[in-house]
């Protein structure tokens, strides 16, 4: 078993955080990680990529080749289309459809869907409108993981649930509850 993951947003967007949480659930499962992390001035908007590679046997490269990933999880349309090139053919990309417009040229977003969908396995969900019904703004990501989880064959549910009460317990309860809150809530999206 073997599972290669890119996550792909503009930073402050909790890219890093969905990637520490898949670690640990992989990590509670008993299976090998390789992780790798690219901060483009994410402290001022820019890019943000972090590879996941998971598998039930040791793994040498935490490079993923191109047409390798078999999910992509962005956090904006236009870096998920970005990425798209590393998808395998039968790869999943999830995706918040809800753009961080932070260039001057920042393409036409029904463009970008456009493209996206041309892949075999796309889910464009609106992450920000779910955060906004739901009040839980800030947990946009954790929706998004829990989107993705159905896609996330080798990690359980039940293990990222686990893996955000112990990577969030510093910052009480509220925090967590409003976190598998958000997990359930993707994780139940159509």
């Amino acid at each position: 078993m073997k599972t290669d993951i890119v996550l792909a947003g503009v930073g402050g967007q909790g890219i890093l955080s969905i990637a520490t949480v898949i670690g640990q659930a992989a990590f509670k499962e008993g299976l090998y990680i390789k992780q790798a992390e690219v901060h483009g001035m994410s402290q001022r908007g820019g890019y943000v990529q972090a590879t996941l590679r998971i598998s039930d046997k040791p793994i040498a490269s935490d490079l993923i080749s191109l047409g390798q990933a078999d999910v992509i999880i962005g956090m904006e349309p236009m870096e998920a289309l970005r990425n798209r090139e590393m998808l395998s053919e039968n790869g999943w990309i999830i995706t918040s459809s809800n753009p961080l417009v932070n260039i001057k040229d920042y393409p036409e977003l029904e463009d970008i869907y456009r493209e996206l969908r041309e892949s075999k396995n796309v889910i464009l969900i609106d992450t920000n409108m779910i955060g906004s019904e739901n009040k839980m703004v800030k947990a946009v990501n954790m929706i998004l993981l829990g989107a993705a989880s159905r896609a996330l064959s080798c990690v359980s549910f039940e293990n990222i649930c686990d893996s955000v009460k112990t990577i969030f317990a510093s910052k009480g309860e509220a925090v967590i509850d409003m976190n598998i809150r958000a997990l359930e809530i993707g994780r139940n999206c159509k």
